[in-house]
């Protein structure tokens, strides 16, 4: 399982779904340029592990790919053979990516690497996109309002990304207008779409 929503991974750790399966972070963390690279990216990474307890989560693998970076096509290639090595070997039922309509280049970046990773594995499980800083046209939304105040303390681990922007309210708004989808009681809500094919582009990267 690839970086997912909070609410939905909290949901799967608690049943026992997708312990078995790590939650990977494919870059440093370490491109503000203006902090030690190393300090801050030991920084985020303790950030990481804090919120993901709140999740239910204990296994993380970091990958340390350069953050903001448009790959060449061949860079591009390796990363999905990398990811699809993993998911051969995790043989995940359902894994998670962003969407690819993503304007962060690193998550948009992310979501061509996993579906070009998914044809290379030949995946035959579900495969779901969700939205970090861009909303998507959803397919499926599910509600997580018992599980809001767990993926709050999470996001609040993220000192390093507070310092920067107020992720808390910007990026949990949306959650609460992906409610509109569900019953009246409801208050909180994740939104996913079919992660999808790659694009021809891509795909011919591997010919």
């Amino acid at each position: 399982m690839l970086e997912s929503r909070g609410g939905v991974r909290r949901r799967a750790a608690r049943n026992g779904i997708e312990r078995a399966s790590p939650a990977v972070y494919p870059t440093k963390g370490d491109a503000d340029g203006e902090h030690d690279p190393d300090e801050y990216r030991s920084r985020r990474r303790a950030e990481a592990r804090k919120a993901g307890a709140h999740l239910g989560l204990t296994d993380y693998e970091f990958w340390d790919y350069p953050e903001g970076h448009e790959p060449a096509g061949h860079e591009l290639v390796a990363a999905a053979r990398r990811f699809a090595q993993r998911i051969t070997e995790l043989a995940p039922a359902t894994v998670y990516a962003p969407w690819v309509g993503e304007h962060h280049v690193d998550h948009h970046v992310l979501a061509r690497v996993v579906r070009l990773a998914l044809v290379i594995a030949g995946f035959a499980g579900r495969a779901w996109g969700y939205e970090v800083w861009t909303p998507l046209i959803p397919t499926r939304v599910v509600d997580i309002s018992a599980g809001f105040e767990r993926k709050q303390r999470a996001l609040q681990e993220h000192a390093s990304q507070l310092e920067l922007r107020d992720i808390l309210h910007k990026g949990l708004a949306i959650s609460a207008q992906r409610a509109m989808y569900l019953s009246p009681q409801a208050r909180h809500g994740e939104a996913f779409a079919p992660l999808g094919d790659p694009s021809d582009a891509d795909r011919a990267l591997l010919e």
